[in-house]
């Protein structure tokens, strides 16, 4: 399928204040919006020598949806997508400045989707699925190697993926650097992709042939120890989408030809002598030119254990509905859809992460995840799209270290 991750790419660009606001009516929002956070500092301070040790890591993850509701279903399967993530990587030292790193990720998806919302024999909206079952799998190969001297690093990286209906080739450049007396580290990141999407003729009929998209990202950040105990971050995103952004397997989806986002993420963390555990909390601002807003707050406790570490934590997203979102599709506006992930809602994330050390080499990495979702959840007024999603998720790695 398409790759829905094109949606979630934020980057970031170090702009002063005034040209935000000179740039665009989202960086006149953004501006307004942005000016009552305050301003603490972000990104974690990074060791500035290469690994000592080759790691290789093997994880599988598994996605899966729950089934739609029978009483907000019109047509086709209740059943919607399931997709197994299996990664292999290997990062190794190279001299005494260098290191590089191969990541190769396949996802199978298999499912059904939504393709669009129109009105039941009650008057309430329901959901046309894609009837039959949907089956996709995605490869991604990508490379980075990265420089290390005395008060920095940097790297470069270029990673393809391919799968049956988009390809997608990207470039990225990081590199951070300390200040003198190691207690800031600054970080920055440029990358740019180039997609191309040639949606399957199936089932559900599609209305193009092939299409592209360009995407720009840019990111600055940096950290501060604010004492023995703590470290905050604060960190800018911006991206640019210029190209084909519709769903061609949404019947009811025309979506604007550039898209311009911005966010603004903050962090702190206070290790807790007397628990032996750090507290973390992390803040996320995004808004969009197609009239999105969210907000994100996730609290984790990472626990120390006798042979590893324990994080469990709770996260909270709320959003504002796109502009050009309907329920059901308003086919007379010019861009016009009728996309869930477009619609106003609340979510909550409750999960857990546990890294335990099995020896000197080796160690085992678990994560499960529960994401629930409603209309009534979020901080933004709207109506709620019955498409609206709930899964569960679970990861498991291994991963061996020697030198």
């Amino acid at each position: 399928m398409v790759q829905a991750r094109r949606e979630a790419a934020v980057g970031a660009i170090d702009l002063p204040m005034k040209r935000l606001q000179a740039a665009s009516p989202l960086m006149r929002r953004l501006g307004q919006s942005l000016a009552i956070l305050p301003a603490y500092q972000s990104a974690t301070v990074l060791a500035d020598a290469p690994p000592t040790f080759t790691e290789v890591g093997l994880r599988y993850s598994r996605y899966s949806e729950d089934s739609l509701d029978r009483d907000k279903l019109i047509f086709g399967s209740v059943d919607r997508y399931d997709i197994d993530i299996t990664q292999l990587w290997i990062e190794a030292p190279v001299g005494a400045s260098w290191s590089v790193a191969l990541d190769v990720q396949n996802d199978y998806q298999s499912g059904a989707s939504p393709w669009f919302v129109g009105a039941q024999a009650d008057g309430n909206p329901g959901v046309i699925m894609s009837g039959a079952s949907i089956q996709d799998n995605r490869v991604e190969v990508g490379v980075t190697t990265r420089y290390f001297w005395a008060d920095g690093n940097a790297g470069f990286a270029i990673s393809h993926s391919d799968e049956d209906d988009y390809d997608a080739t990207a470039l990225s450049f990081d590199a951070s650097w300390n200040s003198a007396d190691n207690s800031r580290t600054w970080n920055s990141s440029f990358s740019s992709s180039h997609d191309k999407v040639q949606p399957t003729q199936g089932v559900i009929p599609v209305f193009i042939e092939s299409d592209e998209l360009d995407t720009q990202s840019a990111y600055f950040g940096v950290s501060q120890i604010l004492s023995k105990t703590a470290v905050a971050r604060i960190g800018l995103n911006y991206t640019y989408s210029e190209g084909y952004l519709s769903d061609p397997y949404k019947l009811m989806d025309a979506r604007p030809n550039t898209h311009e986002r911005l966010a603004l993420s903050l962090g702190y963390r206070r290790f807790l002598i007397d628990f032996d555990a750090s507290l973390q909390a992390d803040y996320r601002y995004y808004a969009d030119s197609w009239g999105t807003d969210s907000h994100a707050l996730e609290l984790g406790w990472a626990q120390n254990l006798s042979h590893g570490l324990l994080t469990p934590y709770l996260r909270y997203y709320t959003q504002r509905q796109a502009d050009f979102f309907d329920v059901i599709a308003d086919t007379s506006k010019t861009y016009h859809a009728d996309d869930y992930r477009l619609s106003s809602y609340g979510t909550f994330t409750l999960g857990a992460k546990w890294s335990v050390a099995l020896s000197d080499q080796w160690t085992l990495e678990l994560e499960a995840e529960r994401y629930e979702t409603s209309q009534s959840w979020g901080l933004y007024s709207g109506e709620e799209a019955p498409a609206l999603v709930d899964f569960w998720r679970g990861t498991i790695a291994l991963i061996w270290r020697f030198e």
